[in-house]
C-alpha cells in the first residue's frame, strides 16, 4: 500500500516526511512530486512503509493533523490512472 499526503507545506522536505512517519514504523520510501516546468513541489507526496498496520496507524493518527501550518490530509493512494493518452489511445471495437 502507498499514503497520500495532501495538503502539504512546500517548505515540507523527503527528510521531513521521514521524521513524521518513523513515529509509526520503518518508513520505506517517500515521492515528493514536482512541477516538470517550474520544478516546484505540488503540495503532495506518497509515503510507503514497511508494514500495513504501520501505514494504517500512520493514517489513523495524521489525517487532519495540523503540520507546518497545514491541515494534512492522509490517506490510501489511489491506483494511478494512466489519463495522458486521451481519446487518441484508445481503441474501439467495431
Amino acid at each position: 500500500m502507498t499514503i497520500y499526503v495532501g495538503n502539504l507545506s512546500y517548505r515540507a522536505t523527503e527528510a521531513d516526511l521521514k521524521a513524521v512517519f518513523a513515529d509509526y514504523g520503518e518508513v520505506k520510501r517517500v515521492v515528493l512530486p514536482t512541477d516538470r516546468e517550474t520544478g516546484r513541489m505540488r503540495g503532495f507526496a506518497f509515503v510507503e512503509m514497511m508494514e500495513d498496520a504501520q501505514e494504517d496507524a500512520a493514517i489513523q493518527e495524521l489525517d487532519g493533523a495540523e503540520w507546518m501550518g497545514r491541515q494534512l490530509r492522509v490517506n490510501k493512494a489511489k491506483p494511478r490512472e494512466d489519463n495522458r493518452r486521451g481519446s487518441w489511445g484508445k481503441t474501439q471495437e467495431v
